[in-house]
């Protein structure tokens, strides 16, 4: 099967939600979109408000608040938001690489593979049906015998003892007390938690879940995806090769190697380019699914100014699939910079997008064009 570029982008944004925008629930758009990057708690607002027609402050509290999404870590080690029935198959593979068990990694941590064993056992006590702050955590874990020298990894907020436990389902966030982050069990936390599954079983379903939002894409756009590239290659081909010919290999604009699910195939060879415009907001799924890296939808040149320095990922402009530009909020506009080598941006589109994040926003402000 042989598509264009222009096409998978137009697909793209319509299993997006991106063109047309939805009405559907909150958990049902994220499951949708394979998870969403929740580092930066307005951005993945932001993120979800822009594909919805008719945005609510708030939406994504209440989600959590009545727990059809968990914010956990989960995808290349950083929060997200995930659909809480889903939730498990996520952790599963990414707890399939394993990366705790690495000596290099228990050295650069200094984690004893007996503290980890035991720091595990103990969050299970400990969070069995509470909700605690980090503080109010840490030193329940502090007070355990053989875990008293874990105070400072513990407290970091990067996360590096809890990554472990949110990967094999022992912890996930709860409902935030005021500027606190709180932790909870999600065995107790989610209603109808089945747990972590096998990898292979999740594999199964996470895939195709990645592939409906991201395809085609190569199991090395999926790896790099999910953790970077950490997973082992063998059992990567292996979870890929399993599912058979619910997966159908396509070739975009003479690259192989890509694969979409069979039942889409049909839709994206039909799938005319799109002209549309759109603003996203950072660390927006349309450009962490393939990511940065790919100069079909990034050109070379402009991926600094859309993944900066501290992995921070710019809010980005979209037009025709392909990234044109970025923008930002001021106290009293919206700046969009475009780039210069892609062409004309239509005026229009942009204007019926400032529009949008106004209603997404709740507060009006004129847009600026400048060209870069």
């Amino acid at each position: 099967m042989k598509v264009t570029h222009a096409q998978v982008c137009a697909w793209r944004l319509r299993q997006q939600s991106l063109l047309p925008r939805t009405t559907a629930p909150l958990a049902r758009l994220v499951g949708q979109l394979a998870g969403v990057q929740a580092q930066v708690a307005a951005a993945a607002e932001l993120s979800l408000a822009t594909r919805r027609k008719t945005p609510s402050d708030g939406a994504v509290q209440r989600a959590l608040a009545d727990r059809s999404l968990i914010r956990t870590w989960a995808m290349r080690g950083t929060l997200h938001l995930l659909p809480a029935r889903e939730a498990g198959a996520y952790l599963a593979l990414l707890g399939a690489a394993r990366t705790w068990e690495k000596p290099s990694w228990q050295r650069a941590f200094g984690v004893s593979p007996a503290q980890r064993a035991a720091l595990g056992d103990a969050v299970d006590e400990i969070l069995d049906g509470r909700v605690l702050t980090r503080q109010e955590l840490t030193a329940a874990v502090l007070a355990r015998p053989g875990l008293g020298g874990l105070g400072e990894q513990l407290s970091s907020g990067w996360g590096v003892l809890l990554k472990p436990l949110a990967w094999t389902g022992r912890l996930c966030q709860g409902p935030p007390q005021g500027q606190r982050v709180t932790f909870t069990a999600p065995r107790t936390w989610v209603p109808g938690w089945q747990g972590v599954p096998d990898p292979e079983e999740a594999a199964a379903s996470v895939i195709p879940a990645y592939l409906g939002a991201h395809g085609p894409a190569t199991p090395a756009a999926f790896d790099a995806w999910l953790l970077r590239g950490a997973a082992r290659k063998p059992v990567l081909r292996g979870w890929f090769a399993a599912l058979g010919d619910r997966l159908t290999e396509v070739e975009v604009d003479g690259a192989g190697g890509a694969y979409v699910r069979s039942e889409d195939a049909e839709a994206l060879a039909g799938t005319r380019p799109s002209d549309v415009v759109r603003l996203l907001a950072g660390f927006d799924q349309y450009v962490l699914g393939p990511g940065t890296g790919d100069t079909r939808l990034i050109a070379a040149a402009r991926r600094k100014a859309v993944s900066r320095a501290g992995g921070w990922i710019s809010p980005v402009v979209v037009h025709a699939g392909r990234v044109a530009g970025v923008w930002e909020f001021t106290e009293e506009e919206v700046v969009v910079t475009l780039f210069g080598e892609h062409g004309v941006v239509p005026r229009a589109g942009l204007e019926a997008e400032a529009a949008h994040l106004a209603r997404c926003t709740g507060r009006e402000r004129p847009l600026r064009v400048r060209m870069e």
